[in-house]
C-alpha cells in the first residue's frame, strides 16, 4: 500500500478534534503521528505518515481540508543553504532515516523528504548552521 507523509497545520478551533481517528475509521487510512506540536487554543503541527490506498488520501486530505487544516507534503520546511554547506558529510553521519546522504561523487548533499521524521539531529550536527527547520 502507498505511504505518504503530510505536514499538517491546524487553525486553534481544530486543535482539540480527533483528526487522525477520523482519517482510520472513515477513510481506511492508516496514521502514523512522526510529530506534533499542539495545544488547546493554539495553532498545531503536526508531521503525519498515512498509508492506504491512492483513493482513500484524497478523500482523507479532501476531508482535512473541509476542517481548516493545511495539509502540505512533508519536509518543505527544511532547508539547506548551499552557500553555507561546505558537504562535511557530518549531518549524513547523524541521520538514523538516511534522509541525508552524500551523493556519487562526495561532493553534494542529496535530501530525500520522504524518509526525514524532522528529528533535527542534521541541524544539531551541522557546524555551519547550513540545514534549518522550522517545525
Amino acid at each position: 500500500m502507498p505511504r505518504k507523509r503530510f505536514d499538517l497545520t491546524f487553525p486553534p478551533r481544530q486543535a482539540t478534534k480527533p483528526i487522525t481517528y477520523h482519517l482510520a475509521r472513515d477513510f481506511d487510512l492508516v496514521p502514523n503521528i512522526l510529530r506534533a506540536q499542539i495545544q488547546p487554543g493554539q495553532e498545531g503541527r503536526m508531521l503525519l505518515e498515512l498509508t492506504g490506498a491512492k483513493g482513500d488520501f484524497e478523500a482523507g486530505i479532501a476531508f482535512l481540508e473541509n476542517e481548516g487544516v493545511t495539509v502540505k507534503p512533508a519536509a518543505t520546511d527544511i532547508r539547506l543553504d548551499d552557500e553555507l554547506c561546505v558537504r562535511c558529510g557530518l549531518c549524513t553521519a547523524v541521520c538514523r532515516p538516511g534522509a541525508l546522504v552524500m551523493g556519487e561523487t562526495g561532493d553534494e548533499l542529496v535530501f530525500d523528504k520522504d524518509k526525514c521524521v524532522y528529528c533535527e539531529a542534521c541541524v544539531v550536527a551541522c557546524p555551519r548552521r547550513a540545514v534549518t527547520l522550522t517545525f
